[in-house]
């Protein structure tokens, strides 16, 4: 199995800032622990205040398999709510080169 990048960029609904989408997570965060092929998970803000949410599977198979499950999966999860939905962007692909330390 090769390495998958999963990345979503979005903007936050008005008046949320990313400390707050952070702590609307910790209920997702638990649920990607439990999922196959989930490695990490790494959140970053650009400067115009987009939300970069970038996970690492296994595989593409189990990163579209999770995401195809999450919304039904997690829909009680605070941080459905903090995002403004129109504005998510969602790709996922195989890692074809890595550098490691």
């Amino acid at each position: 199995m090769s390495t998958a990048l999963e990345i979503t960029t979005f903007k936050l609904v008005k008046g949320l800032g990313v400390n707050d989408f952070i702590a609307a997570n910790a209920d997702i965060d638990a649920w990607l622990k439990r999922q196959a092929g989930f490695q990490s998970r790494h959140i970053a803000e650009l400067e115009d205040g987009s939300i970069v949410d970038m996970l690492v599977w296994s595989s593409t198979a189990e990163g579209e398999d999770a995401a195809s499950r999450i919304m039904g999966e997690t829909a009680d999860s605070p941080v459905h709510a903090a995002i403004n939905q129109r504005s998510v962007v969602w790709r996922i692909a195989q890692v074809r080169h890595q550098v490691c330390v």
